[in-house]
C-alpha cells in the first residue's frame, strides 16, 4: 500500500487531534507534530489553521461527492443504501472527517458549517432524485441522520435496522 501524501498525513493527523485528542484546541504545532512533519513542511501545505480546516472542508466535499455516487448506484436502492452505510458508519474516512468537521463547525468554523451544509443537500438531492416526495425524502434523510448519531455516540446496534427500512421503502414506493 503507497504511503499517504505529507498532505494527506497531516489531514490524518488534525483529523485526529480533533476527533482523539485535544479538539478544536489542536494548534499547528500539535498537527505537526502528530502529522511528524516540521511546521515548516505543515506550512508548506496549510499556511494557517484556516486553510487547515479548508483542506479539511475540500477532503469531506471529495468524500460526500463519491457517496452520492454510490448512493445513486446502490444497487439495493437509495433507502437501503442510506439506512445500511448511517448505521455502520461506513464508508469509514466518511465518518471520521465528518465528526472532525462537525468539531470545527460547533466552534463557529464558517468553512466546516459551509461544508456541512453542502453534504447535506448533496445527500437530500441524491436522495430526492430517487423519492419524489420531498417530505418522504426529508424523512428518510432524518432517519438515517439518527442512525449515523446512535453509530457515533457508540449506542450498540439495534435489530430493528431491516423493519425500518422495509417500511421506508413502502411509504416510498407507494405503499
Amino acid at each position: 500500500m503507497a504511503r499517504p501524501s505529507q498532505r494527506a498525513q497531516v489531514l490524518d493527523a488534525f483529523e485526529h487531534l480533533l476527533v482523539d485528542d485535544v479538539g478544536v484546541a489542536a494548534t499547528l504545532d500539535a498537527v505537526a507534530a502528530a502529522a511528524g512533519v516540521s511546521k515548516g513542511g505543515l506550512l508548506y501545505h496549510f499556511p494557517s489553521k484556516e486553510a487547515l480546516v479548508d483542506g479539511l472542508a475540500d477532503r469531506l466535499r471529495a468524500q460526500v461527492a463519491e457517496d452520492v455516487e454510490a448512493l445513486r448506484a446502490a444497487p439495493d436502492g437509495p433507502v437501503a443504501y442510506w439506512l445500511s452505510s448511517s448505521s455502520s458508519g461506513t464508508p469509514a474516512a466518511l465518518t471520521r472527517t465528518s465528526q472532525a468537521v462537525l468539531r470545527l463547525a460547533g466552534a463557529g468554523q464558517p468553512a466546516a458549517r459551509a461544508v456541512l451544509e453542502e453534504a447535506d443537500q448533496a445527500w437530500a438531492g441524491a436522495l430526492g432524485e430517487r423519492i419524489p416526495d420531498p417530505v418522504l425524502a426529508r424523512l428518510v434523510v432524518l432517519v438515517g441522520n439518527g442512525l449515523w448519531l446512535e453509530t457515533l455516540t457508540g449506542l450498540p446496534p439495534r435489530e430493528d435496522l431491516r423493519p425500518l427500512r422495509e417500511r421506508l421503502e413502502r411509504l416510498v414506493d407507494g405503499g
